[in-house]
């Protein structure tokens, strides 16, 4: 006996809904940043010494330097109990965007810089649990200036908070 199907109640996407399968795509993204911070900082632990400088181009080295601290080397000489308050803070940070990704994943923008802010978080959560450290290896500089060295999921973190706040601005012009 064939049945007959509702035409109104048979699910669909709705185009600017959040779904699993938008959830989903951006995890998977989130993966492959992840992926690609712990990959090049693998390669830099073994390639480079700490402390070596190999010249790129004028104004950019690769260096290997290991950062104790948060951004900017904050909190580096501390003895140690910052490596557990900023894996909690990554922790909680990781939660909240995970959380918030899965209620406002069919937002591009925001989702994107979610995403990115995450797989940052995670990268460097992954180094300071397994060395303590955040690995990093990118060196610009302008004559004796060096801005300190920073890593993909550093460059992954900036983006996003970049983006929540162009998001944000897209936002709040669209309401006026």
């Amino acid at each position: 006996m064939a049945q007959r199907v509702d035409a109104k109640r048979v699910a669909r996407p709705v185009p600017g809904r959040a779904t699993p399968l938008k959830f989903s795509l951006w995890t998977l993204f989130g993966f492959l940043v992840l992926s690609l911070d712990q990959a090049t900082k693998f390669w830099f632990e073994r390639a480079f010494d700490p402390g070596d400088i190999h010249p790129v181009l004028p104004g950019f080295n690769l260096v290997l330097a290991h950062n104790y601290g948060a951004a900017f080397s904050f909190l580096a000489e501390m003895g140690g109990w910052q490596r557990w308050v900023l894996s909690a803070f990554a922790l909680v940070v990781v939660f909240v965007v995970l959380r918030m990704l899965w209620r406002h994943n069919a937002r591009f923008l925001f989702s994107l810089s979610l995403t990115l802010i995450g797989a940052g978080a995670l990268g460097n959560l992954c180094d300071r649990m397994t060395s303590g450290y955040v690995i990093d290896f990118l060196d610009f500089y302008w004559r004796n200036w060096h801005w300190p060295a920073f890593n993909v999921a550093d460059i992954a973190i900036c983006m996003g908070a970049a983006g929540i706040v162009i998001d944000e601005f897209r936002h709040v012009n669209k309401e006026k």
